[in-house]
Parts: C-alpha cells; sequence; structure tokens
C-alpha cells in the first residue's frame, strides 16, 4: 500500500512539474511586479509585507482560481476567455498608469506620505490574482487528461505552493539583499566592506530596473492575455497578429521570435491600457463636472 501511495505521490509531482514549465513565464514577470509594492515602506516592515502578500496570493489561488478553473472548466469552459480578457485589461490598466507617472502625469491624488500597508497588500494581492490566474490556467491546460479530479487538484495544490514559494522567496531575497549589504559594509575585512557597500549604493539602481520591468511585465502579460483570448472568442485578427510576427521572426531564432511577439503583446497592452485610462478619465470629469453643478445649483 505504501508502494502504491509513493508511485501516485510520484506521478501528482512529475505531473505538477510538467504542467507548471510553461507557466514560467509569468511566474518571473510576477516575481519582477511585486517588489514595486514594498518601495517606500520602512525596513523593519518589508518581510511581514512580503508575507501578507503570499498568505494572500496562496488564498487566490486556493480559494478563489483553483475552485472556479475547475467549475468553468467542468461546465461553462466559454466563460473562462472573457474573465481572461477582464484580468489582461486590468493589467493594462495598471500598467499604462506606471507608464504615465513615468512621464509625470497622476491620475487621482498624489500619494507623497507614508504608505498605506492595508490597501498596499490589497492592491498586490489583486494585482496577483490575475497573474496566478494565468499561472494555475496554463498549468491546468498542461494536465494529462488521464488525471482523475482528485489528483488534478492535487496537481493543482503543489503547483499553487510552489510557485508562490518561488514567487514570493524570491521577492522576500530581492526586498532585503541591502540589508544583507548594510551587514557585510560592516565586516572587518576589507574585501567583505567593500562588496556590502557595492550592494548597497547599487539597490535603487536596481530597484529602479526592477520597477520597470514589473512595469513592462504587466504589459506584456495583459497584452498578451488580451490579444490571445479575443482570438478564443473569435476575434482572429488578434491571434493572426501574434501568430503573423512569430512566423515572420522564427527564421532568426527562437528567442527572436519571443521578443517580437513580447514587444507586440506590451505595445497592444499599453494602448489598451492608455485607452482604459483615458475613459475613465472621462468618467472622473464627467463625475466631478456633474457634482459642481449640483453645488451650484444649490447656492
Amino acid at each position: 500500500m505504501s508502494v502504491g501511495l509513493l508511485a501516485v505521490v510520484d506521478d501528482i509531482l512529475t505531473a505538477a512539474l510538467r504542467a507548471s514549465a510553461k507557466s514560467a513565464g509569468v511566474v518571473i514577470d510576477d516575481a519582477a511586479v511585486t517588489p514595486q509594492y514594498v518601495q517606500g515602506i520602512t525596513p523593519a516592515r518589508e518581510l511581514p509585507v512580503v508575507g501578507k502578500i503570499a498568505l494572500g496570493s496562496i488564498a487566490n489561488k486556493f480559494l478563489i482560481i483553483i475552485p472556479l478553473a475547475l467549475l468553468l472548466t467542468a461546465f461553462a469552459p466559454a466563460v473562462l476567455p472573457f474573465l481572461l480578457i477582464l484580468g489582461g485589461c486590468f493589467l493594462c490598466y495598471e500598467g499604462a498608469e506606471k507608464v504615465l507617472e513615468w512621464f509625470g502625469v497622476h491620475h487621482g491624488a498624489a500619494d507623497d506620505g507614508p504608505r498605506d500597508e492595508k490597501k498596499l497588500v490589497l492592491g498586490a494581492v489583486r494585482t496577483d490574482l490575475i497573474l496566478s490566474a494565468e499561472i494555475m490556467l496554463i498549468s491546468l491546460s498542461n494536465i494529462d487528461d488521464g488525471l482523475d479530479i482528485w489528483q488534478t487538484l492535487a496537481v493543482l495544490a503543489v503547483i499553487a505552493l510552489l510557485m508562490t514559494g518561488i514567487v514570493y522567496g524570491a521577492v522576500a531575497l530581492l526586498v532585503k539583499i541591502d540589508d544583507v549589504g548594510l551587514r557585510m559594509a560592516k565586516s572587518p575585512s576589507r574585501r567583505v566592506r567593500h562588496t556590502g557597500t557595492r550592494i548597497v549604493r547599487s539597490m535603487p539602481a536596481v530597484f529602479r530596473v526592477i520597477s520597470v520591468i514589473g512595469t513592462v511585465a504587466m504589459l506584456w502579460v495583459g497584452g498578451h492575455l488580451v490579444l490571445q483570448n479575443l482570438g478564443e472568442v473569435g476575434l482572429g485578427a488578434s491571434l493572426e497578429l501574434l501568430h503573423g510576427v512569430e512566423h515572420l521572426l522564427h527564421p532568426l531564432g527562437a528567442v527572436v521570435a519571443w521578443t517580437g511577439e513580447t514587444l507586440v503583446s506590451a505595445i497592444a497592452g499599453l494602448l489598451v491600457g492608455l485607452a482604459i485610462v483615458g475613459v475613465i478619465a472621462v468618467i472622473r470629469r464627467l463625475r466631478s463636472g456633474g457634482h459642481r453643478a449640483e453645488g451650484a445649483g444649490a447656492h
């Protein structure tokens, strides 16, 4: 019996590793996006905040994504592409807002004071929901058909825990590297001190680069979700665009083809995001104009 149980566990772990392999790109994106949410908080709260976001990510996967994905796959598979389009649009919107902030364009009140930890965690968990959904759906689509519902559930549970550990372990390491550098800078060894000082001095630039990568990742993943799933619901031109770029660049190598497809997805994501930002700005302006008119009428 124990041999049979070990064989089942081995099958589940093997299936989990195989199914999760194709979601590696989104995992990297998730790890790049998250560190920007802990910038601006005190060093003592960095790891606790990362821990809260990780717990939120586990809740997203186990309480929302896995049950919903299994139910929709079984009873309403046609709904999944529409949900992914909505999720992609949300990522495009967040990415476009970040790009506008680079050029000094802010929507809503600027936040120059201490960051609200609760809002920060909620924002990160909300973004994680979209990225985790794509990770789990990609993994689900690559699980062997021969598994029963309980084995599929076990595989998804392993993937959820594995991916959460990888992403937030990497994030925790990134946000605490400067503390490691500070400790090294106080070492009696001159060589260690020098290395520690270089680490500390380089971290602001590292986080700026990570912030840019995270924003591009939002636009890339969001744009790809929108283009891919618009094709799934009948708007084939978006899929033809992706496949056309891949076909055109494939003779130059797989890396060049992937880069071209990623660039197209990111540009599409930016355009979608800017359109959403513009619509929201118009709605806000109309609402504020309506409130002003009501105030003038009251006088």
